[in-house]
């Protein structure tokens, strides 16, 4: 049995409410500086789970602040010295230790030329919160497993709160308040009736398909499932992957799909039904009942939720997915092997 993990994500609840009550603040005077900069476009550097993160970031500072969002190329500067025009961009950095070279030299040029600099991170007195002219802590305590969790929703939640800052929208806030509780609805509902994943125990490979906000879900959930699991997990939006992907599906993969109601996306429908199709067990993280009664494993979540914050819900299920199908296999989600909990990239 797993420990360390699994309070690492019963932490989540309690470790996003404590981010909200105490960053507020931090939040909106960020906003006010993007706001007095007039910056033309975002671009985030961050590296593994926190690079999931980024990219619901694209989608939210796109949708809700109507921004053009970048994933940075950390190895432009440090690699090849050839480091973007930044001076009218807000420069993000994501990172749970704050220690990542590559990711503290995107900052740290971004602030050199000028730009807005936001440290994102769970060590305000780390080199990436010293090279940003603001640092937004997580506040999640110590993350006990080297899998990232409680750290990778607060992130979530973090670019949340910037965003809702940034659009001066107390609706928003509002939305935001009922968060740490629909997690805490979600852990309850696993809490009655555990993830069973045995029966993929044998299975080298999965996909992991979704589209939208939820493609950061897809893309974390697939890496949880190879650190913690090694198994191949591939992440795709439902587009690409009709675009050539689809070929890989028969009786021997299975599809994993994430599809909250709010939104429906055709491509996404036309892989579960390619799925059916060529025989390839279907599991579902949804809130939608039409599509949980057509999967062969179900992975729900509560319903009602905005779909720009069904991100941090819609994760959950994954994570204890993940941490099912690793005890499957007879192994442990807490030390994956050849990981440690700081990785240094340049």
């Amino acid at each position: 049995m797993s420990d360390l993990y699994d309070q690492d994500v019963r932490e989540q609840p309690e470790a996003l409410a404590r981010l909200l009550e105490r960053e507020r603040p931090t939040a909106e005077q960020v906003a006010a500086a993007i706001r007095a900069h007039a910056p033309r476009f975002v671009t985030i550097a961050a590296r593994g789970s926190s690079d999931n993160a980024a990219r619901y970031g694209q989608y939210l500072f796109g949708v809700h602040n109507r921004l053009v969002v970048a994933l940075s190329a950390p190895s432009l500067i440090t690699h090849y010295d050839a480091a973007p025009a930044l001076d009218a961009a807000v420069v993000i950095g994501i990172s749970q230790s704050g220690q990542s070279p590559d990711v503290v030299a995107v900052v740290r040029e971004g602030r050199r030329q000028g730009a807005v600099t936001v440290a994102i991170t769970n060590d305000p007195g780390s080199p990436l919160a010293r090279a940003a002219a603001f640092a937004l802590p997580l506040h999640t305590g110590p993350e006990h497993a080297v899998a990232a969790t409680k750290t990778y929703t607060a992130q979530l939640m973090a670019l949340a709160m910037l965003s809702s800052a940034l659009a001066d929208s107390p609706e928003s806030w509002d939305q935001l308040e009922t968060v740490p509780g629909r997690i805490a609805e979600t852990l309850a509902l696993y809490a009655a009736a555990p993830c069973d994943a045995t029966r993929f125990r044998d299975h080298r490979r999965l996909l992991v398909v979704g589209r939208g906000y939820n493609l950061a879900t897809v893309c974390e959930v697939a890496l949880k499932i190879k650190e913690t699991s090694y198994v191949m997990a591939d992440p795709y939006s439902s587009a690409d992957f009709l675009h050539g992907p689809a070929a890989l599906l028969d009786e021997s993969v299975p599809v994993l799909v994430v599809a909250p109601t709010a939104r429906a996306f055709d491509d996404l429908d036309a892989a579960v039904r390619l799925a059916h199709e060529r025989g390839a067990p279907l599991v579902a993280i949804s809130n939608s009942p039409a599509l949980l009664d057509q999967a062969d494993v179900v992975l729900p979540f509560p319903a009602g939720i905005p779909e720009w914050l069904s991100p941090m819900v819609a994760v959950v299920p994954g994570q204890l997915f993940a941490q099912a199908l690793a005890r499957a296999r007879g192994l442990t989600p807490d030390a994956p092997r050849g990981l440690s909990k700081v990785t240094l990239t340049r």
